[in-house]
């Protein structure tokens, strides 16, 4: 952009990037006080409080590729000046490995290791340390994550290996940290997978090996609930979270059976979007300590700024993530009983003491 943007082209035709110490004069004679990074970088700031605004201006105006191929985002539910900002300081110092888990030695049901591969669907930014990998609990022979206090998923799943036309939505899959006493971030996304193996069963087996490596569980949908009952006829129901807003007797027969949680209601929809809210304004860009937050992952951030709340189907990462996020805060929406309680009578009962014998005093 800084190459040719008119009004920052000197008499000799090059152009004015820093803002010159001497003297430079344009094409027609006229003086050019301020290079032309800064007077961007200018226009930017001023635009901050219209997050609109400031998107159109970086895609009308690009300085990176990035800002480029940004959509067009009109009316964002979420924080677009924080997103970007992540997504600008991600393309300075962001860094993550890209591969595929595989069970060792091919034998599934084991251990799971984590091969790098730049062809790979996994991208991660975290991996815990060798004790507390594929860290599983038994009870009552059922197998049950070993690490839940640490994190959890979040899956957008489908259903359907294959569609009409070829395209079809992708898998989502996503992993976050919650705060924990382990040597581990804090509120941090490690995990990204966005992708649609040639098979749905592929995509399950994914799936199942992430939670495995990291003993975490997972929030899934259940409106396409294949992967859920993948999970159970694996052997890993224990692994599957059952929906956080209800308690147990009030769940129906297949939540009880398998797991997850519909994603359809309106009560849902504005709970996930808040919990995606919430989470940007905490952790994502510019942080109230003066520091910046540490998700990597451009992919799910450029998908939370085009998020359309009405067509919520086309953005499988925004729905996968949001529910990572409702996973690891499910004390928010524990159901609260009213319980009432009669009220305890405290009066202190008082006497007459006089003569041999007290006299109650009735009141």
């Amino acid at each position: 952009m800084e190459w040719n943007y008119e009004g920052f082209i000197d008499s000799n035709g090059i152009p004015v990037f820093e803002t010159p110490s001497e003297e430079v004069k344009g094409p027609f004679g006229d003086y050019i006080d301020i290079g032309v990074i800064d007077h961007w970088q200018n226009e930017a700031d001023g635009l901050k409080n219209d997050q609109d605004a400031l998107n159109e201006f970086y895609r009308q105006f690009p300085r990176t590729e990035e800002h480029a191929f940004r959509d067009e985002t009109k009316n964002s539910i979420f924080n677009l000046v924080k997103i970007y900002e992540q997504i600008d300081i991600n393309e300075e110092s962001a860094s993550y490995s890209r591969g595929n888990f595989q069970w060792a030695g091919g034998i599934k049901d084991t251990t799971v290791r984590f091969l790098p591969n730049q062809q790979g669907r996994f991208n991660i930014s975290w991996t815990p340390q060798l004790n507390i990998q594929n860290k599983q609990i038994i009870k009552n022979g059922l197998k049950y994550p070993g690490n839940e206090h640490m994190g959890a998923f979040g899956c957008d799943s489908y259903d359907i290996s294959g569609t009409v036309d070829g395209k079809g939505s992708k898998g989502a899959l996503h992993g976050l940290t919650k705060f924990s006493m382990e040597d581990a971030p804090a509120n941090s996304f490690f995990l990204e997978y966005i992708a649609r193996p040639a098979t749905a069963e592929m995509f399950f087996e994914d799936v199942l090996m992430a939670l495995v490596f990291y003993g975490m569980p997972i929030l899934c949908e259940n409106n396409k609930p294949r992967l859920l009952y993948y999970l159970k006829r694996r052997g890993y129901r224990g692994y599957s979270m059952n929906r956080p807003d209800k308690v147990w007797n009030k769940l129906s027969t297949a939540e009880k059976e398998v797991g997850g949680m519909p994603n359809s209601s309106e009560d849902i929809k504005q709970a996930h979007a808040a919990a995606i809210e919430m989470y940007i304004n905490d952790h994502v860009g510019l942080k109230l300590d003066g520091e910046y937050g540490d998700m990597a992952f451009n992919a799910t951030l450029n998908d939370w700024a085009g998020f359309d709340i009405t067509r919520r189907t086309k953005y499988d990462a925004t729905i996968s993530s949001g529910l990572a996020i409702m996973a690891c805060n499910r004390h928010l929406y524990s159901p609260k009983s009213n319980v009432q309680r009669d009220k305890i009578n405290l009066t202190i009962a008082k006497y007459k003491n006089k003569g041999y014998n007290s006299k109650l005093i009735k009141q």
